[in-house]
């Protein structure tokens, strides 16, 4: 039996790709690395992590600055062209609840950027033998980890664009990928979104902007109350959608809307696709995206009651949100049982 487990499952361990002057990054390579050390702060307080360092150089600088944190840390070298490991990093599945790496494809969300190397960097890590004797087993499809979301008991949401798409996926009908999703992940439903993106989102409209599970019968979402927000209209669609969805037994799930920052804008005017549903749930804690608007109070009491029995910590999501990504798209976990080495 195949299982997709949800987030708020035991961990074995988080995963980043550190940045470096070769990646987007590179011009503000001190100011987001200072977001980097912050989330691996937070991390190794809750649990190990994994480092992907892009070179030897990399990893003796980490090595030198983390010492000896309080959870295990481990390095392993191998080049990347970005930083958005949720989206190349391994996906993970239990098989009769032992863990099962797949390594689909990655193609930089459809071609807009570089990404050979990021579309190695699982097997790579695999062939290295950082994850032990996990199985790891390549897909010869694209999946972006941060387009789904599982609530761990069978269901699966989805946004259309980001997965039936001729740029990902030529050819592949939606009724194909959902048995193609249904194999690998041993899912029961899938739920589809029809979204468009948050303005200035070049995944095409990731579901970890938009929705999350925090329990199999409750989702917390993205809502815009202001008729001028630019995604007002995107995001009142999304609620109408949400609230016609029931449980696998029925019942209409519980809604707990999110509010939308204050736009944020890069140095061009750009509006930047800041969200607070992008956060991350760790063992124990939940790391958020804070961006210094009115809304930072708000989110973090919503997500405070969301989730009671974990601590709800505030990350700097200003930085990361510069490169239209944010905590959720800069970490994948990695479910208990998965052996790190």
């Amino acid at each position: 039996m195949r299982r997709f487990p949800a987030e708020w499952e035991r961990q074995a361990a988080a995963m980043l790709a550190w940045p470096h002057p070769e990646s987007d990054w590179g011009p503000r390579l001190s100011a987001i690395e200072k977001t980097y050390l912050e989330l691996a702060h937070h991390i190794l307080q809750h649990e190990a992590l994994l480092v992907v360092c892009h070179d030897a150089a990399q990893r003796a600088a980490l090595s030198a600055t983390f010492g000896t944190p309080p959870h295990p840390l481990f390095l392993r070298i191998v080049e990347t062209d970005d930083t958005w490991v949720r989206d190349y990093g391994p996906i993970t599945v239990l098989e009769d609840g032992r863990p099962v790496i797949l390594d689909f494809r990655f193609n930089a969300w459809g071609g807009k950027y570089p990404g050979e190397r990021d579309d190695q960097v699982t097997a790579r890590l695999c062939e290295a033998g950082a994850f032990g004797q996990t199985p790891c087993r390549h897909v010869s499809r694209v999946l972006e980890g941060g387009a789904i979301e599982g609530d761990g008991q069978g269901t699966l949401i989805a946004n259309r664009p980001t997965l039936i798409d001729p740029l990902r996926n030529p050819g592949l009908t939606g009724h194909e990928m959902e048995e193609l999703l249904r194999r690998w992940l041993g899912i029961d439903r899938l739920l589809w979104l029809d979204i468009p993106p948050l303005t200035g989102d070049d995944t095409d409209g990731h579901v970890d902007t938009l929705v999350r599970f925090v329990a199999p019968d409750h989702l917390c979402f993205v809502a815009c109350h202001d008729p001028d927000h630019p995604d007002h209209a995107a995001l009142t669609a999304l609620k109408e959608q949400l609230q016609c969805w029931r449980t696998a037994t029925g019942q209409p799930y519980r809604l707990t809307p999110l509010p939308s920052p204050t736009p944020l804008h890069d140095e061009e005017g750009r509006t930047l696709p800041a969200s607070y549903a992008n956060f991350l749930i760790l063992d124990d804690a939940v790391l958020m995206p804070k961006y210094d608007v009115p809304q930072d109070a708000e989110a973090l009491q919503t997500l405070g009651a969301c989730f009671p029995h974990r601590r709800i910590l505030p990350v700097n999501g200003r930085e990361l949100v510069r490169q239209r990504g944010g905590i959720h798209c800069a970490v994948m976990t990695l479910p208990h049982g998965l052996q790190l080495v």
